[in-house]
């Protein structure tokens, strides 16, 4: 049995003032990385893994969600299949 592993990236804009807020909100998602963040345009790229595409979108729908945020955009997705018994990465 095969086991699948979802990655993504998002690049998330925050009013510039919140930016920090939004990153430690975001950040403490499971599973979610802040990679970089920018308070002065208020950007950042996010960073989702799971093994489940449902909860990448429960994820993504929650950070468009948080105070402050202006957009949520979806710069790339991956999806891998193991062999039962390897790890992930």
């Amino acid at each position: 049995m095969n086991t699948v592993w979802h990655v993504c990236s998002l690049v998330v804009h925050a009013h510039t003032q919140n930016t920090a807020s939004v990153a430690a909100t975001v950040g403490a998602l499971p599973n979610v990385e802040v990679a970089v963040c920018d308070s002065n345009s208020g950007k950042m790229a996010v960073v989702l893994e799971s093994d489940s595409e449902n909860t990448l979108l429960t994820h993504i729908a929650s950070i468009r969600e948080v105070a402050g945020v202006l957009a949520v955009s979806l710069v790339y997705h991956q999806l891998d299949e193991q062999p039962q018994g390897e790890e992930t990465p």
